[in-house]
């Protein structure tokens, strides 16, 4: 009986041999949390996203985070005003490294069909932008692939060590 219980075959073929880095690339990927910056019409697209419909948890993005110490995502959807772009650009400096961003729509991206002096043409004058999703509104589905380009980008990011020695040069 002893031998029986030091032998447990459904711990046999539970092992998996990985590297640490495409581990905590893995999670990253799968366990994204949003920060809805829903700034005009395309936000009514992002919240239909994370409707039934469309279910925006199959990828592990269903949990939409208002504070920002608690996103690593920013979705940037709608038009981005002169007048709203440091309230944005102040909520991207509170959320925690690593973090990404997302230009949902023609005017995150370019600022669309406004070419005023009001409106900022394109987030990626303020914020560094991943992924960049087209259209006047993008559908629900474009959002969903733009999520999946963020998580294979995620997925091939840089070893950790190298991470760690590029955060050692800096400081030194």
């Amino acid at each position: 009986m002893l031998s029986h219980a030091a032998y447990d075959s459904k711990v046999e073929g539970n092992i998996v041999f990985t590297r640490l880095d495409s581990a905590i690339n893995w999670m990253r990927k799968n366990s994204l949390w949003p920060m809805p910056m829903g700034l005009a019409c395309c936000a009514i697209e992002l919240m239909a996203t994370g409707a039934a419909r469309f279910d925006i948890s199959r990828f592990g993005a269903e949990v939409m985070r208002f504070s920002p110490r608690q996103a690593d995502v920013m979705i940037v959807s709608g038009t981005v005003t002169y007048k709203m772009a440091l309230a944005v650009r102040r909520i991207w400096e509170q959320m925690p490294e690593p973090k990404w961003c997302i230009a949902m729509g023609a005017c995150a991206s370019s600022g669309g069909m406004y070419r005023s002096y009001a409106v900022l043409q394109g987030i990626d004058q303020l914020l560094p932008v991943d992924v960049y999703i087209s259209g006047c509104p993008p559908r629900p589905e474009a959002l969903l692939e733009g999520l999946m380009k963020l998580q294979r980008l995620i997925e091939k990011e840089t070893p950790i060590k190298d991470q760690i020695a590029g955060i050692r040069e800096a400081t030194s």
